[in-house]
């Protein structure tokens, strides 16, 4: 099953952990230097030294929609789908690892699991890096570690993040100084998609900037250290919310659920804005009716391109698009008849 398919743990707060580390082969051009010939050369030292365990798919050779779906299931980045180079995804779902060869650096990979579990993530993907760096020729300095693209992954090239549901923190107006503060210790906040991308949902992604001259295991122990403390936060603020506040609430929350049901016509931000609701929704103890897992795969089932991809005559315009999207929610959220 893929990671949005299962609980995990802190599952009211914490939506996924990953951990992605940059790797380059020695011999080879950084990034957009790369000849074609070069790029295939790397992509084949990477699917051999991967071996049968990862499924390979060249990138370069899919639709735009159906690049376009491995970013909405957060297996490739939005850069990786739209280059022009040779490129390929190899994934091995039974592990959560992920391998995009030949994006910035010449080795992406990333584990991506479902709740808060940074720990085994990182343990994930230094069994795949290890089996990596025992088969290929890895680019390292003894001073400035693995060297990478951009100056910015030097060191360990580790880039642990969690994406977290913060709609306590949100409608508080608190984020805007959250994010200055996390800036002041090295770690930053984007949206659901990555840098440049809007935080959908109340759906934020908090990642380490720095890692050059710090360990691993500090990068992990800050983030997850902090990651906890915003936790404890998001759950405080939820609390604080009684008497006629939690009745509004309520009431806010059922009515997305009643939308999301009936309607005959949803947008993916009209979605994002009903996920939301029916994310708190089942965190309070407020709606019973629908799982945590259940509206976790929604999230990446029903955008745009995953919605789409498979459909044997796809919608022609954004209406119809919207209500294939909505007949797709009322299934899945379709109650079954007891006996």
């Amino acid at each position: 099953m893929a990671w949005y398919q299962i609980k995990g743990p802190q599952a009211d707060i914490v939506i996924s952990s990953r951990i992605r580390l940059a790797r380059n082969i020695n011999g080879f051009a950084f990034g957009n230097k790369l000849t074609d010939e070069q790029a295939k050369n790397i992509l084949s030292q990477l699917e051999q030294a991967l071996g049968a365990e990862f499924l390979r798919t060249d990138v370069d050779s899919l639709s735009p929609i159906a690049a376009r779906a491995l970013v909405e299931q957060h297996f490739i980045s939005p850069e990786f789908a739209t280059q022009k180079n040779p490129r390929a995804l190899f994934r091995c779902d039974n592990k959560s690892v992920y391998v995009m060869g030949c994006e910035e650096d010449h080795i992406r990979l990333q584990c991506i699991l479902p709740g808060l579990a940074l720990q085994d993530a990182y343990r994930f993907a230094v069994a795949c890096d290890e089996s990596l760096d025992a088969a290929l020729d890895i680019a390292f300095d003894e001073k400035l570690g693995y060297l990478t693209h951009c100056p910015t992954n030097l060191g360990t090239g580790l880039r642990a993040s969690v994406m977290l549901f913060l709609p306590a923190l949100t409608e508080n107006r608190m984020i805007n100084s959250l994010s200055h503060q996390l800036s002041k210790i090295g770690l930053t906040m984007r949206g659901i998609y990555g840098e440049g991308s809007a935080a959908h949902g109340c759906l934020y992604q908090i990642s380490n900037q720095i890692t050059l001259g710090l360990s691993e295991e500090d990068i992990l122990h800050k983030l997850e250290e902090t990651v906890q403390n915003i936790i404890n936060k998001e759950r405080e603020l939820r609390s604080r919310v009684t008497g006629e506040a939690a009745l509004i609430r309520e009431d806010r929350i059922h009515r997305a659920e009643g939308i999301l049901r009936y309607a005959t016509r949803i947008s993916s931000e009209e979605f994002f804005s009903l996920y939301k609701e029916l994310k708190l929704g089942i965190a309070e103890g407020i709606i019973t009716s629908i799982s945590a897992e259940t509206l976790n795969a929604l999230l990446i089932a029903v955008m745009p391109a995953q919605l789409i991809q498979n459909e044997v005559d796809p919608p022609k315009s954004s209406t119809e698009r919207d209500a294939l999207r909505a007949a797709f929610i009322k299934k899945a959220l379709e109650v079954k008849p007891h006996g």
